[in-house]
């Protein structure tokens, strides 16, 4: 009787400790906000055992929409955790899945390399020297702004082979050092530094507001030599004629092959973790459709809206397999693979350059393409289009402001 007691009680201690970690790991997937139209019920696409358990507690939040917290719970029974919701009317946008050209100027000299100058004392390396590093963004040499590579060479000239404080930031750290230039043979001072200043390149415009606020490429512009988010100082973007594809293959990832086509259509005015967002200077033909909140997509068929060639966007079938709601990537909420065979056959699935283009499930736009997989370019990552449009929201109340 004892010997059945003691079974029964591991049995039970097992089970609760089984229930606690079930609990755990579902209370982490759980957003702690979430949007909601006006009248919507709160249901979590995937996990339709969470339902609301009491009634909202509801407060006025500024632009006359409203706030609510509401605890969910295992079949409505079960407490799990309070989600703060926000109601807002959905807004549609013009979504269009063609491809854009990219000029961006950095706010500071990224140091993107070193190399060693011989000079009296032979052969140095006066930036290692200094501690510099790669990825640093040169904001002063000797009292010298350097906004880019000529304003780097003009202060290195006039410290003349003397001591020179520079003035750099580092993870977002404002740093100095001293940097003493070595005299080269042909007479000229070298900091033995090399900066960049500018990028350029092709990605897919996700959506334009009505009042021309644009979004796109779903990710950040990063220095291609050290993966650094390039801070901005300035930019704008171009149309572009898409000239060819480059397939993507397994350990090699495809690119849109094309060259800028015309004028300036917008500016830039962020680069941030959800992409680039500016404003366009004309609206721009596309499908008028809502923005899905984040809880609303679901795993399974949707289509990408992009374009591959001259003849415009078109849309091509996809599968989301994951939906991450509280990802701690802002820009990898989704995994999907492409399974068009259309666009397996022209691309061999997501290739450089798509980045930015639209999802679309359920006639609505629910997020954009941020990433291919290196190892199989079928499958991507995806950003929720609302985390996008909250984006575009802040430079909208920052463009106001500046306006007042």
């Amino acid at each position: 009787m004892q010997f059945k007691r003691r079974i029964l009680l591991r049995i039970g201690a097992a089970l609760t400790g089984a229930a606690v970690a079930f609990a755990a790991v579902l209370y982490s997937k759980v957003p702690d906000t979430l949007y909601l139209s006006p009248g919507q019920s709160l249901t979590i696409s995937g996990m339709p055992f969470l339902q609301p358990m009491s009634r909202t507690q509801t407060t006025a939040v500024a632009g006359g929409s409203s706030a609510q917290s509401q605890m969910v719970g295992l079949f409505g029974l079960l407490p799990l955790k309070r989600i703060h919701i926000q109601i807002r009317e959905k807004e549609y946008v013009t979504v269009c899945g063609t491809p854009f050209g990219i000029k961006m100027f950095a706010d500071g000299a990224m140091v993107v390399g070193f190399s060693d100058v011989f000079g009296t004392e032979g052969w140095r390396s006066p930036g290692k020297d200094a501690g510099l590093r790669m990825g640093d963004i040169l904001v002063s040499v000797g009292g010298i702004q350097t906004t880019g590579n000529d304003d780097v060479q003009k202060a290195v000239q006039a410290a003349q082979g003397n001591p020179v404080e520079v003035v750099y930031t580092r993870e977002g750290r404002r740093c100095t050092t001293t940097l003493t230039p070595v005299r080269a043979q042909d007479g000229s001072y070298k900091a033995g530094v090399w900066v960049r200043d500018s990028s350029a390149g092709i990605g897919t415009l996700t959506f334009i507001k009505k009042n021309g606020i644009y979004g796109g490429l779903g990710h950040p512009i990063s220095d291609a030599d050290t993966g650094q988010t390039i801070q901005l100082l300035s930019g704008e973007i171009v149309p572009v004629e898409i000239t060819g594809v480059k397939i993507g293959q397994s350990g090699s990832p495809g690119e849109l092959q094309g060259r800028f086509s015309g004028n300036t259509t917008g500016n830039i005015l962020i680069n941030g973790a959800s992409g680039v967002y500016g404003r366009m200077t004309e609206q721009q033909e596309g499908l008028w459709l809502p923005v899905a909140h984040r809880q609303e997509v679901e795993r399974g068929e949707a289509v990408i809206y992009t374009s591959i060639d001259d003849t415009g966007p078109h849309a091509y079938t996809v599968r989301i397999r994951q939906a991450n709601l509280t990802s701690d990537q802002p820009n990898r909420d989704m995994l999907i693979e492409v399974t068009d065979p259309a666009l397996l056959e022209k691309t061999g699935g997501i290739v450089q350059g798509m980045s930015g283009s639209p999802l679309i499930q359920n006639g609505h736009l629910v997020g954009a393409v941020t990433h291919v997989l290196v190892n199989d370019p079928t499958c991507g990552y995806a950003i929720f289009a609302e985390n996008m449009l909250e984006t575009a929201e802040i430079l909208e109340k920052d463009t106001e402001n500046q306006a007042a």
